[in-house]
C-alpha cells in the first residue's frame, strides 16, 4: 500500500525532494580528490562509496516512476543486492569530477521523473515495496537526506526538518523490537508512539536526534536517554533496517 508522509501532500513532497537534491548538488560543488576518498560516516565506506549509493540509488528510483508512467514495472536494481553492491564498490573509486557528474545527472533525472508526474500518477503501482509511485518519492527523499549526513561534511541531523524526522519514525517504526513499544518524547513536548508491545521503553531527546538514533545513526552522548519502569537504562537494541531489496 502507499505510505504518505504526516502532512505532506504530493505537492509538498516535490518541493522536499527539490530541496534534498539542492543539498547534494551543495556537496558536489564542494568535492576534492582528498574528500571524495576521505572516510565517510558509515563503517567501512569512503565518501565516494556514499556518493556511488546515491547514484545508484537515484537512478533506481528514477527508473521505478519513468516505468509507472507506462504501466510497466521492474525491480529495483537488475540483479539484486549483489549487483547493488558491486556497482557501489566500482563507482566508489572514480574521481571527483566523474562523481560530480554521474551523481548530479542521477539525482537531476530523479528529480524530472517526480516533477512530470500528474495527480493520478502519483498512486501507480510499482516493484519498488510493492508500492505506488509515492513511496518511490519518499524513499528519494530518504536517501538524499540521510545520505548527504553520512558524507561527513558538516551537514548533520539537525538540519532535518520535522517533517522528515516525523516521516523517518513511522517509516522505521519495524526496527522496534517484538514485544517492545517505544515512546518517543521529543524536546518541546511532542510524544510519538512505535510498536505495539507491552514492554515500554521511554526515549527522550530532540526530534532530530530521536530520528537520527532509530535511523541507526551517531548522536552525541546523552542526546537521546532511555528510561524503563521510571529507571534509565542503555539504549535499547533495534531490528534491522526495512530493507526493499531481496538477499536472494
Amino acid at each position: 500500500m502507499g505510505t504518505r508522509a504526516a502532512a505532506l501532500t504530493d505537492e509538498e513532497l516535490l518541493m522536499a525532494l527539490r530541496a534534498a537534491a539542492e543539498g547534494i548538488h551543495s556537496e558536489l560543488g564542494g568535492l576534492s580528490e582528498d574528500s571524495v576518498t576521505a572516510p565517510s560516516e558509515l563503517p567501512g565506506w569512503t565518501r565516494g562509496h556514499v556518493l556511488a549509493h546515491i547514484e545508484g540509488i537515484a537512478s533506481a528510483l528514477a527508473r521505478q516512476a519513468e516505468l509507472a508512467r507506462r504501466h510497466r514495472q521492474a525491480d529495483l536494481y537488475d540483479g539484486g543486492l549483489p549487483a547493488r553492491d558491486r556497482a557501489i564498490e566500482a563507482g566508489a573509486h572514480a574521481a571527483a569530477g566523474v562523481h560530480r557528474k554521474r551523481v548530479g545527472a542521477s539525482v537531476d533525472r530523479a528529480l524530472a521523473a517526480f516533477e512530470v508526474l500528474s495527480p493520478e500518477e502519483w498512486d501507480t503501482p510499482v516493484r519498488f515495496r510493492d508500492g505506488v509511485v509515492r513511496d518511490a518519492a519518499l524513499a528519494l527523499w530518504r536517501e538524499l537526506v540521510i545520505h548527504r549526513g553520512d558524507l561527513g561534511t558538516g551537514c548533520t541531523q539537525q538540519e532535518w526538518s520535522g517533517a522528515f524526522c516525523r516521516h523517518l519514525l513511522g517509516f522505521l517504526a519495524p526496527r522496534v523490537p517484538e514485544g517492545r513499544t517505544f515512546d518517543l518524547c521529543a524536546t518541546g513536548g511532542e510524544e510519538i508512539s512505535l510498536g505495539g508491545g507491552s514492554d515500554v521503553v521511554v526515549l527522550e531527546g530532540r526530534l532530530q536526534d530521536l530520528a537520527a538514533w532509530l535511523a541507526g545513526r551517531s548522536v552525541s552522548h546523552g542526546a537521546v536517554r532511555a528510561t524503563h519502569a521510571g529507571e534509565a537504562v542503555p539504549l535499547p537494541g533495534l531490528g534491522p533496517w526495512p530493507s526493499a531489496i531481496p538477499t536472494k
